[in-house]
């Protein structure tokens, strides 16, 4: 197989591990939305999901305030909406109203869920120590919600430059994980 040289620039196209998910947050009245690509699954019990939020983001001072955000994974017949979100700012305009977002209160945050998003996962700020240095926080779900109806869903996988994967079918192997 011949190999070239990769722009270092672009490498988490190539490893970005879940889907896009959207980070909603609530402060001082206002709630906003933004696309999320950069998080991992950092454990099972409780479930820690570990994310990477600019500090230029408006939804950065909200959640580093709050210490609460709700991510809801979107599908495919939301890509346009959540690249409308990705391509605004928080504190100039009102992405729920403006792309037809529809916000739901949550149980234990005061982030909204998302109506439209096949799930929803209610977060409380777990470990704030990689903050100030790499913009990262470790949030833990306290709540899941999903919607029964929705099956197979296809999400939207960032590789960056406005490029999505669409994830595909499954298969099912042999586990020992319970």
């Amino acid at each position: 197989m011949a190999m070239r040289s990769y722009p270092l620039s672009r490498v988490y196209g190539l490893i970005e591990p879940g889907p896009v998910v959207l980070l909603s947050t609530s402060h001082k009245g206002r709630i906003n939305t933004m696309p999320l690509s950069w998080h991992t699954m950092m454990e099972f019990e409780p479930p820690l999901v570990g994310c990477v939020v600019s500090g230029n983001d408006f939804s950065f001072k909200a959640l580093k305030a709050t210490g609460q955000c709700v991510l809801s994974i979107p599908t495919v017949e939301l890509a346009t909406q959540v690249t409308g979100c990705g391509n605004t700012h928080g504190d100039q305009v009102d992405k729920f109203q403006t792309f037809g977002l529809t916000p739901m209160k949550a149980e234990l945050v005061g982030a909204p869920l998302m109506a439209e998003c096949y799930a929803n996962l209610e977060c409380r700020v777990f470990d704030k120590r990689f903050m100030n240095r790499y913009n990262f926080f470790v949030l833990e779900v306290v709540k899941a919600w999903l919607d029964p109806a929705c099956k197979n869903p296809k999400t939207l996988h960032h590789q960056g430059n406005g490029v999505f994967m669409l994830a595909g079918g499954t298969i099912k192997l042999p586990s020992r994980m319970r």
